[in-house]
């Protein structure tokens, strides 16, 4: 059989018979092999084929995106410098535990300390006048530092000459005249003052003058009561009493909050005090009051030692109190340098002055005036 017999090849390839190389006509059928590879339309309903659409948009953008330009043009930073690498721990020496320190010089306060006392005592137990002339020595040694410090730190000018004719005669009117001559002389005193500072220009003069009149009332009068105790007839022993409580609360004080202080009395005021240390005065000034006044004050028990050692560690620390405001209010840590490891008179006569008049109150309530 020849080729020819064989018919012509139809659209499907197939060599055969014309009947049975037919193929049943449809648009299907009729389409060109070329469009066949176009995309298949998407069928609605179909989930996969708008993910697929999507995933092909999203690859467009992103090709466009890192075909194009950039967007703004990125200046080149420098890096950051990094820190420097901590250093290495050093080993250090271990360091002693500090010592609690007096805030001054413990031997030379206790060497002028016992000097003082054996003068006073001295003066007190062989001749009254001679005491009093120690009084009065310290109250003009007082009134000059109290003076001179105001001048400098605050420019006051409270004239010293009156008040300290004026304050020596005070103490000697106490112990002569009683109670009745410390106020007369206290308010010649004061009148002294005021005409004294009119001889210079009237710049100052009300706060020369209001100076002139606290130093009055706060050195020489309430000195003259250590002067009416001396006038009794144990009047040697009372002025011992009181110094004695007077110093034993101040030590019970010093003692008991260098040891033991640990919640401030007036941290304003004066940092140093505590507490504690209020306890400590307390209780030695009861325990020195019960034991002094049954034995050297006439009449005197131990109930009434008790109370005026109460009395004593009170004003005592409100003396010390009240003279720390005033140093505070002029800047300065002592009123003078007389008296090595003590400061001036007027830092050892700070808690003896206002406890002074309620001694000798405590004295006449309790076994007359003598």
């Amino acid at each position: 059989m020849n080729d020819s017999s064989r018919g012509a090849p139809t659209r499907t390839g197939y060599w055969g018979p014309p009947d049975q190389r037919a193929a049943p006509a449809g648009p299907a059928y009729d389409e060109p092999v070329a469009q066949r590879t176009r995309p298949m339309p998407i069928v609605p309903g179909d989930p996969d084929a708008g993910r697929d659409a999507a995933h092909c948009e999203d690859r467009d953008r992103g090709a466009a995106r890192l075909s194009g330009p950039p967007v703004r043009d990125e200046m080149p930073q420098e890096p950051m410098p990094s820190p420097p690498p901590p250093a290495a721990p050093q080993p250090s020496e271990p360091q002693p535990p500090q010592k609690k320190r007096a805030g001054r010089d413990l031997r030379a306060a206790i060497g002028v300390g016992v000097g003082l006392g054996a003068v006073i005592v001295a003066a007190l137990f062989v001749v009254k006048s001679v005491f009093v002339g120690v009084i009065a020595v310290a109250v003009v040694v007082g009134l000059w530092e109290l003076t001179s410090r105001l001048q400098e730190r605050k420019g006051i000018r409270a004239p010293l000459v009156p008040l300290a004719v004026g304050g020596a005669a005070m103490v000697v009117a106490g112990y002569v005249r009683g109670a009745e001559g410390a106020w007369v002389a206290t308010a010649l005193t004061a009148l002294a003052v005021l005409v004294w500072r009119m001889t210079e220009p009237p710049e100052g003069y009300l706060k020369d003058v209001t100076a002139g009149l606290f130093a009055t009332f706060y050195v020489p009068f309430l000195a003259t009561f250590v002067a009416m105790m001396l006038t009794a007839e144990d009047g040697p022993q009372r002025v011992f009493t009181f110094l004695l409580l007077t110093v034993v609360s101040d030590t019970g004080a010093y003692a008991v909050g260098w040891r033991f202080g640990r919640h401030k009395l007036a941290p304003r005021i004066s940092p140093g005090k505590t507490r504690e240390g209020l306890l400590g005065s307390v209780a030695f000034g009861m325990g020195a009051g019960a034991v002094c006044m049954p034995l050297l004050i006439d009449g005197g028990t131990w109930w009434q030692g008790l109370l005026l050692g109460l009395a004593v560690a009170v004003s005592a620390t409100l003396g010390d109190l009240g003279e720390s405001m005033i140093k505070r209010d002029l800047g300065i840590k002592d009123m003078g340098t007389l008296l090595p490891g003590h400061g001036g008179i007027m830092d050892r006569l700070d808690s003896l002055l206002p406890t002074a008049p309620v001694v000798w109150l405590l004295f006449v309530v309790f076994v007359g005036a003598g």
